[in-house]
């Protein structure tokens, strides 16, 4: 049973985060315990605020700030603090004092330098769940790189996943490595708020983006660690997994494209009437001879047109789709049902976004509540609550 009203409460309802980080990784786990129910306040810096309200994205800014703000900030309320002043260093000490949760994402040493690093925090708050994100850790001699999410796709090895073989490296058309981070320590706040909550203790929850990325890629890095070091090859047919065996990938038709993924390879042939696909019959065949296979497929399928292949693969029970676009994705039913999209903020300030993906007792968690502009609460506002 699903159900568009409000849900009271909120899971996170009462739990307070401060939340001093910025650009993606850092401000998707905020965005998530606000959906669900914590009140975040975002600490900012006094005349520009925030980096990514100033940052461009598809040309688009809303009311003055970046779109993308808007989206991964919505929900939240904003106070503005020169954490070098030592009167605003007070004021944001009274505030994690009586936080639940405190986010950062500054390089390593940051904050312990302002006197707001996990150890300063708990003396003042032993409740604490102190969140830090960073981008390769707090040790190793990757320490103080930039975190950014293409050049962490790029180290780990990401890039060359995606593609075909005689393609350059690929990186994913996504901040996937900030998203999966931010994930994470979404995860691990959770984790210590419940802890907290059982024996009264905090706790100190450390993300990096290099090994998020590495967590993200543990099933070919597993194959790759028990198979004597050999790298995955791209097929050179269609680009999809490459530890996955023929016929998985995305095929070219008349009108569009068509995503297969496991299935027998002779059944398929025999369903579509490609009959070289047929003496493929030892299962080894589909990984073996998985650019042979999928050339005679891709070639069998060119001149076929989308609804005549999903139609007879679809009944069989192959696992297949059609690839839309996002046009095409916003106008299917299934797509409507899932009512993800929802208007927040006001006037000058409204725009559409997803909503949390997330189901409690039945209830879409929604909120239309948008992103803060600078500084819009007061320090003795918040600390009094």
């Amino acid at each position: 049973m699903v159900s568009t009203s409000a849900c009271d409460p909120l899971p996170l309802e009462g739990i307070v985060v401060i939340d001093f980080s910025q650009y993606l990784a850092g401000p998707s786990a905020a965005l998530r315990l606000a959906d669900l129910g914590a009140r975040v306040i975002k600490v900012e810096r006094s005349g520009s605020g925030e980096a990514t309200r100033a940052m461009a994205r598809a040309s688009f800014n809303l009311d003055g700030d970046s779109l993308l703000f808007h989206t991964i900030n919505r929900n939240k309320e904003s106070v503005v603090a020169d954490l070098k002043d030592s009167a605003d260093r007070e004021r944001v000490r009274g505030l994690v004092a009586r936080a639940d949760v405190v986010i950062q994402a500054f390089r390593p040493g940051v904050m312990e330098r302002l006197g707001l690093g996990y150890t300063d925090v708990r003396a003042l708050n032993d409740r604490v769940v102190y969140a830090s994100v960073s981008g390769y850790g707090d040790h190793g001699p990757w320490r103080d790189k930039p975190g950014q999410d293409l050049l962490l796709q790029a180290v780990t090895g990401m890039t060359w996943l995606s593609g075909r073989a005689n393609d350059p490296p690929t990186p994913f058309g996504l901040s996937i490595v900030d998203q999966i981070a931010g994930a994470h320590l979404c995860q691990g706040i959770l984790a210590c708020l419940v802890r907290r909550g059982v024996s009264g203790r905090g706790g100190l929850v450390e993300i990096s983006l290099l090994e998020s990325a590495v967590d993200l890629q543990f099933e070919g890095l597993t194959a790759f660690l028990n198979d004597g070091g050999i790298h995955p090859q791209r097929s050179s047919v269609v680009g999809a997994h490459p530890y996955a065996a023929a016929p998985y990938g995305i095929y070219e038709l008349v009108d569009g494209y068509v995503a297969i993924a496991m299935t027998s390879v002779p059944a398929l042939g025999e369903l579509l009437g490609i009959h070289a696909l047929v003496q493929y019959e030892d299962p080894d065949d589909a990984f073996k001879r998985r650019d042979e296979i999928q050339a005679v497929l891709a070639d069998g399928l060119a001149a076929r047109r989308v609804d005549e292949v999903l139609g007879v693969l679809e009944p069989a029970g192959v696992w297949c789709a059609q690839v839309l676009s996002w046009e095409q994705l916003v106008g299917q039913k299934a797509f409507q049902a899932m009512q993800m999209v929802i208007e927040v903020g006001s006037e000058a300030r409204a725009f559409r976004t997803t909503r949390c993906p997330i189901m409690i007792d039945g209830v879409r968690l929604t909120s239309t509540r948008g992103a803060p502009r600078l500084g819009e609460s007061r320090f003795d506002k918040e600390v009094t609550g």
